[in-house]
């Protein structure tokens, strides 16, 4: 059995599985050959704690996917502590550990931690798959910070390991020649107020106040066609389309009207 211990990965997954059409072509393929990544016999959603607690006396095999918030708090800590100390289990890292967190130290091999004021000598295999974090790498990273038409005064790093921030602050200065101030700890800085750009100095500059009305105005009259298209199609069977249907059509709906919104900003960024 596959547990996914968490309500709101359940409820995101919710999500995703309500709004397969706009997955990418690989996943389509997938799903179209009945190998839906996200629905599976094996697979079950546990919601209450007590569903959740239950999972630590089953003797059964099993996988228990627990969003960790780097083990510091939530569901994952109870199922530490009920495993981290047995040689038959493993513990699977799939997300980054920030230093100084309770992740960190099982990710770095430490052999006793403490876990809800418990001690506990650690004999669990510990695995760490890199890979899967959804944040940019260095390349990305400069490629957003490429995209700038007004070159910015300072870029602040706050989130990352101290010495790939600094590595990331050189290689920024020598690539786009932006100065970056790398953040330790806790830091308090003073913005000048010349530097402090509104959102209407900001949209001005991408398009003209009277561009982005008509192109708002366009993408309202869409959306009004749209809803009528969807309301006629529900007259037109009668009135016999099921919820399912319904939800099937308005996503699809939505979908037109957010690809719809992403054409008008590139006009807008055109105009």
């Amino acid at each position: 059995m596959v547990y996914i211990d968490s309500p709101m990965a359940t409820s995101a997954t919710e999500v995703f599985r309500r709004n397969a059409q706009v997955f990418d072509d690989e996943t389509k393929d997938y799903i179209l050959r009945g190998d839906h990544p996200l629905d599976f016999k094996n697979l079950k959603f546990t919601r209450t704690s007590e569903e959740s607690q239950a999972l630590n006396f089953d003797p059964s095999p099993k996988v228990i996917i627990a969003s960790s918030g780097m083990c510091e708090a939530g569901r994952i800590k109870h199922h530490l502590k009920h495993n981290l100390w047995n040689p038959k289990s493993s513990i699977v890292f799939v997300g980054y550990q920030a230093p100084g967190t309770l992740g960190r130290s099982i990710a770095n091999g430490d052999k006793n931690v403490t876990v809800l004021g418990e001690k506990i000598h650690i004999e669990a295999e510990i695995y760490n798959l890199e890979g899967f974090s959804g944040h940019a790498d260095r390349d990305g990273l400069l490629e957003w910070l490429s995209g700038f038409r007004k070159k910015p005064a300072r870029i602040f790093l706050v989130h990352g390991e101290e010495d790939s921030k600094k590595d990331f602050a050189a290689y920024v200065k020598k690539a786009l020649g932006y100065n970056c101030t790398v953040v330790e700890g806790d830091s308090e800085y003073t913005l000048s107020k010349n530097a402090v750009v509104t959102v209407e100095d900001y949209n001005n500059e991408i398009v003209s106040p009277e561009s982005l009305t008509r192109i708002k105005n366009k993408i309202s009259a869409v959306h009004d066609d749209l809803e009528t298209i969807l309301y006629n199609t529900h007259l037109a069977v009668g009135g016999n389309l099921s919820p399912e249907q319904l939800t099937e059509i308005n996503n699809t709906i939505l979908a037109l009207e957010k690809y719809t919104f992403s054409l008008g900003s590139a006009v807008a960024k055109e105009a």
